[in-house]
C-alpha cells in the first residue's frame, strides 16, 4: 500500500515546474530579490510571485523583507527529504537490477553447459 506524504508531494509538485526548478537552481547561489529571480522569465510579475508562494507553501524557500525589497533564501530541509525518498527508491531498482543481472548470468552459465547445436552439411 503506498503511503500518503502530502509534504513530499507539495515538494515535487512544486519542483514539477521549470520556472520553479529554476528559482531554485538560483538560490542554490544565495538569496535573490524578487525583481532579480522574476528578470529572466517573461511573465507578468502577479504569475511568477504565484510560483515563488509554492516554493514557499512546500518550505523550500522563505522570504524577508526590508523596506519594499523582499529577499528569497533556499531552505534545505525539503531537498533533504526528497534526496531521502530517491535514494531508498534508488537502492529498491539496484537491488532488482543485481536481482536480474544474477539470474541472466546463471541462465548463461546453464546454456554454456549444454552441447553446441551440430553444423548441418546441406
Amino acid at each position: 500500500m503506498i503511503e500518503p506524504n502530502p509534504d513530499l508531494d507539495a515538494l515535487f509538485r512544486a519542483l514539477a515546474h521549470p520556472a520553479r526548478r529554476s528559482v531554485v537552481e538560483r538560490l542554490s547561489r544565495g538569496p535573490a530579490a524578487v525583481s532579480e529571480l522574476a528578470d529572466p522569465f517573461d511573465m507578468a510579475l502577479p504569475s511568477f510571485l504565484q510560483h515563488l508562494e509554492i516554493l514557499s507553501e512546500c518550505g523550500m524557500v522563505d522570504s524577508t523583507k526590508e523596506g519594499r525589497v523582499r529577499t528569497y533564501r533556499l531552505t534545505p530541509g525539503p531537498l533533504g527529504r526528497a534526496e531521502g525518498w530517491l535514494a531508498k527508491q534508488r537502492g529498491i531498482w539496484q537491488q532488482r537490477l543485481d536481482q536480474l543481472d544474477d539470474y541472466l548470468l546463471r541462465l548463461r552459465g546453464e546454456n554454456t553447459l549444454s552441447p553446441e547445436p551440430e553444423e548441418l552439411d546441406v
